[in-house]
């Protein structure tokens, strides 16, 4: 796993207990890195798949030698399989966020609320598109005709979005005290919250939606979905 900070990680503890209960002999290394120059070396080294987290989804594309349709399509990567010498860039996130959430999603869910606009916001903007739902983004740097800032979220626009999709790493451990400043209060039993972090299990974006009635989601099962589909592509 290439990273900047890599305290939080799911994959490698995943992994680990993935191969010990398969019999894979096999072991899975995080790597961190403080910019993404740092890649260079890495991607030259005898490693037979790499996944990629925040903040490289992005910057690590021009370092790759292909990419998936999908990755291309969706501007992110964080999982890279090496073939032949040449570094493919795909993306699981994508896949792992529709298998997660798609039991969830109900007539009411047409449009939704993305919080974020980095790698993993890529990802889900992808899927709702895919599955027919309209997008608004949060972004502190809006762009486009619906990108919005955080502070414009009303009672207005959570009634029309009745899904909403937290993808920052705000509240994630560590910092579970932090919380994106959002207004709860315009949340009803209709609103379907997902908060993409795992660690905590309840973020206090999550705690604070729930109390409003909303049904929540955190992004365990997404996590799991999308490594197992890594795992896939790095053995075709």
């Amino acid at each position: 796993m290439i990273g900047r900070s890599l305290g939080h990680s799911f994959s490698k503890d995943f992994f680990t207990r993935f191969f010990e209960m398969n019999g894979i002999d096999a072991s899975y290394e995080n790597i961190e890195i403080d910019t993404i120059e740092d890649v260079k070396l890495i991607l030259e080294s005898n490693y037979s798949g790499l996944n990629v987290t925040v903040p490289y989804k992005e910057s690590i594309l021009s370092y790759l030698d292909e990419l998936s349709l999908e990755a291309s399509e969706i501007g992110a990567v964080n999982v890279i399989k090496i073939e032949n010498g040449r570094t493919i860039g795909h993306n699981s996130d994508a896949y792992g966020f529709h298998q997660s959430v798609k039991p969830f999603l109900m007539n009411v869910h047409e449009r939704a609320l993305l919080l974020g606009t980095g790698g993993a916001s890529k990802a889900v903007e992808y899927v709702l598109k895919q599955l027919g739902l309209d997008v608004i983004q949060i972004s502190r740097n809006p762009s486009g005709t619906k990108q919005f800032r955080y502070d414009e979220v009303n009672e207005h626009m959570l009634k029309a979005c009745k899904l909403v999709v937290q993808c920052t790493p705000i509240g994630m451990y560590p910092n579970v005290t932090d919380c994106i400043s959002f207004p709860f209060q315009f949340l009803t039993t209709e609103h379907l919250v997902v908060d993409l972090i795992y660690n905590p299990e309840a973020t206090l974006f999550l705690q604070n939606a729930k109390k409003n009635g909303a049904t929540v989601l955190n992004g365990s099962s997404m996590l799991k979905e999308q490594a197992l589909r890594g795992w896939e592509l790095w053995n075709n």
